[in-house]
């Protein structure tokens, strides 16, 4: 087997102001930091022997851009890699949704509707298998550019977990994971690197 066939590579866009105070951030578009496109061309060597056949980016301008940066400015974007819809959580902190709904959790309870729809956990594992079918479609290794949530989603439901086992795949910013194959069986090669 050719060198990183079957393979899905994933990378964490660079870091945001929200990203960094840990507010919830979908759809509001916002820019890398400054410094964070520092971050994202730091994974251009550490992605240079990776040679996809497919990259994929989340419509996202932070995602968009990190890939850019990276050296992928030529990705194509697939809407099924948005992050995970938070509707009425759009820019709120966990401590401060959970102070109006204790006990929640995003991995189970998912998103209600606010000024935009929210997702639930089935939803965004929906769109998820959507990447993970197109991954193993492809005739060699898959890159795909996205966000916390919706890696964490895709990584679960890569090793056939359920969504909310996605809580158990803590990912920063600007880091390189990679999914595969062993033996027929599928594993994560590298986490949150």
């Amino acid at each position: 087997m050719a060198e990183h066939e079957g393979e899905l590579w994933v990378v964490r866009h660079g870091p945001t102001e929200w990203s960094r105070n840990g507010r919830h951030t979908s759809i509001t578009d916002l820019p890398l930091l400054p410094d964070s496109e520092d971050d994202a061309r730091a994974l251009a060597p550490r992605l240079a022997d990776v040679d996809p056949v497919l990259v994929l980016t989340s419509p996202r301008l932070r995602a968009r851009r990190t890939a850019q940066l990276a050296g992928f400015a030529d990705a194509e974007v697939d809407d099924d890699l948005a992050e995970w819809a938070y509707g009425a959580y759009e820019g709120v902190t966990t401590p401060d949704i959970r102070e109006g709904a204790p006990g929640w959790s995003i991995w189970t309870d998912g998103c209600p509707d606010g000024e935009s729809p929210g997702e639930s956990p089935d939803e965004v594992g929906a769109r998820l298998d959507r990447i993970v079918a197109r991954a193993r479609a492809a005739d060699g290794p898959v890159l795909a550019f996205a966000h916390g949530h919706s890696l964490r989603v895709l990584a679960a439901r890569w090793l056939g977990l359920p969504v909310a086992d996605g809580r158990h795949f803590h990912l920063d910013t600007a880091t390189v994971s990679v999914l595969g194959e062993d033996r027929g069986a599928p594993v994560v090669r590298r986490w949150n690197a």
